[in-house]
């Protein structure tokens, strides 16, 4: 199916540091490949991010980069970071630029999908029998408050110094990112399970109660709690169990890289960061990868599948977000790159632009 769009979608495009250029390339062109096909127009744009930032203007985060964010339909991230800029105070660090991209945006909700591809099922750590035939796991994590955002600072008493970091929500922040996931759980399996410490913190105890309230509006979903000890034993003893999952911002950080895992390759992970508008944020949830940059063999599926969310949830376009996931998965089948490889699987090991021109010729030659 051809789509005639009139829409010049605009396309903010934070490579970042490491790894960050190349992936965000190979995802930028399947988006011109898919826009291509279907006579729509894609304009791409391009802003400073991280340590690039901070070598170029001193700060992680410039202005400049806020306002092009703000002008575009979407923006697509690579990542953040590296050892070069490990001895820099906290808020200049190349990680802050991307805590207060989230902040600057209004991008409170971060959602990342651990799906299991058929192609991949022996590259997961995770027996056959326990991933089952058709994984998929939604994880939900609040992205704008909790303990990344709380008071920190050191304090000394009785000459000893003390370092603090305060976990910090109030019910406004899980009452909207609740109702994202309820939501995304009635598209689901009408699923939703909500992982706190509440026997222990205060803020779970609040997190908890107010979930519970908001579940009155949404009587069709399921709905069940899970310490966050727990959910990590369970997301690797049971994973099929869970449908959606929703969970604080320190919580859900931990929880989807260890959900990662279960795909085969935290180079296969794709998120989105979603707010109260169309505007997105996405990106994959690995890192700068600073030990394999420039040398072309990153795994760019991430970045790819993190384009196909953005098809989906922020520009409104299914049609090119199910022909890209297709296209994966379809290219899995026949090419590995150095991360999900496996000697005796009968693929080609491929490098990052390599996998790139796969996916992009199975687009094109897709009905």
């Amino acid at each position: 199916m051809n789509i005639n769009n009139e829409k010049a979608y605009k396309i903010t495009v934070l490579s970042g540091d490491g790894i960050g250029p190349e992936i965000t390339e190979e995802a930028e062109r399947i988006l011109r490949a898919v826009s291509t096909k279907h006579f729509t127009d894609m304009d791409f744009d391009y802003a400073l991010i991280g340590g690039e930032a901070i070598d170029a203007t001193g700060e992680p985060l410039p202005a400049e980069t806020i306002a092009k964010c703000k002008a575009a339909d979407s923006i697509l991230l690579g990542a953040v970071g590296g050892p070069k800029w490990d001895n820099l105070a906290g808020e200049m660090r190349p990680e802050a630029g991307l805590l207060a991209i989230r902040k600057a945006l209004g991008l409170y909700a971060n959602l990342r999908p651990a799906v299991i591809f058929p192609a991949l099922k022996s590259a997961s750590p995770l027996k056959a029998e326990i991933i089952g035939d058709n994984l998929d796991v939604m994880i939900v994590r609040e992205l704008t408050g909790g303990i990344y955002f709380g008071k920190h600072g050191t304090m000394t008493e009785n000459g000893i110094e003390y370092t603090f970091d305060t976990e910090m929500y109030c019910v406004n922040e899980v009452e909207r990112i609740a109702r994202t996931a309820f939501e995304l759980a009635q598209k689901r399996g009408k699923k939703l399970c909500s992982v706190d410490k509440a026997n222990v913190l205060e803020s779970s105890r609040m997190w908890r109660k107010t979930i519970e309230a908001v579940s009155e509006e949404y009587k069709d979903v399921e709905l069940t709690y899970m310490y966050v000890d727990n959910c990590a034993m369970q997301l690797v003893r049971n994973p099929a169990q869970f449908d959606v999952i929703v969970t604080s911002n320190m919580f859900g950080d931990i929880l989807s890289d260890e959900a990662s895992m279960i795909s085969g390759s935290i180079g296969m992970l794709a998120s989105a960061s979603l707010g109260e508008t169309s505007l997105g944020l996405y990106e994959p949830i690995h890192g700068s990868a600073p030990d394999i940059a420039g040398q072309n063999i990153a795994n760019p599926l991430a970045a790819i599948l993190s384009a196909a969310m953005m098809c989906r949830y922020s520009l409104e376009l299914p049609v090119f977000a199910d022909e890209i996931e297709a296209a994966v998965r379809a290219a899995l089948e026949i090419a590995a790159t150095k991360d999900i490889y496996l000697e005796g699987a009968g693929k080609r090991l491929v490098s990052c632009s390599e996998m790139g021109d796969i996916v992009e010729r199975l687009i094109i030659e897709s009905k």
